[in-house]
């Protein structure tokens, strides 16, 4: 399995550093992660961090060595690159929002990398959305079937931001169960 197989590089790569403290958290997350479910052949893996490694640390070695490079948007707004959006205001400080994006260009095994805070409601979600969907075969058709309308809608654009966006609204209704 390709995540798994990542997380462990990536793991051993930073608690040979001396980086890793023990809290950190290794997870794979997103479409991948869902048995069954038709998704891109980009692998997402979440890295939840006791704090965010600055651009240029030993933690982006331990990434490059893994075939990552960090994220840098299409645009200055792009959705989830430096920062995750608030979805709830108050559960958490704005501080906790922030993150590091890496994407792993490689042709046969593309992955991205989201680096969150211990802390982040991110982290949460998106770990409790996964386990929804391995669980829900209904939400699983329902999230597929969205997730198709947005590829078709975003098929001819110059990026991933309006598809990263367009399923937000699907996201928050299966939230809200």
């Amino acid at each position: 399995m390709a995540a798994r197989r990542l997380l462990s590089r990536i793991r051993a790569g930073l608690l040979d550093r001396g980086l890793a403290d023990g809290r950190w958290t290794f997870d794979h997350i997103g479409s991948t992660a869902v048995p069954g479910l038709r998704a891109k052949p980009f692998v997402d893996v979440q890295i939840r961090v006791v704090s965010l490694p600055a651009e240029g640390s030993p933690a982006d070695d331990v990434f490059r060595q893994a075939g990552f490079l960090p994220a840098r948007g299409s645009r200055p707004d792009s959705p989830g690159v430096f920062r995750d959006e608030v979805r709830e205001y108050g559960i958490a400080p704005a501080e906790a929002y922030r993150k590091r994006l890496f994407v792993r260009p490689d042709p046969v095994e593309p992955a991205i990398a989201h680096v969150r805070l211990l802390g982040s409601p991110w982290w949460a979600e998106t770990v409790r959305f996964r386990d929804v969907l391995r669980a829900d075969p209904a939400a699983r058709r329902a999230c597929e079937e969205m997730k198709s309308r947005a590829a078709e809608a975003h098929s001819g654009d110059a990026d991933y931001d309006d598809y990263t966006r367009s399923k937000s609204v699907f996201f928050d209704r299966l939230r809200g169960r």
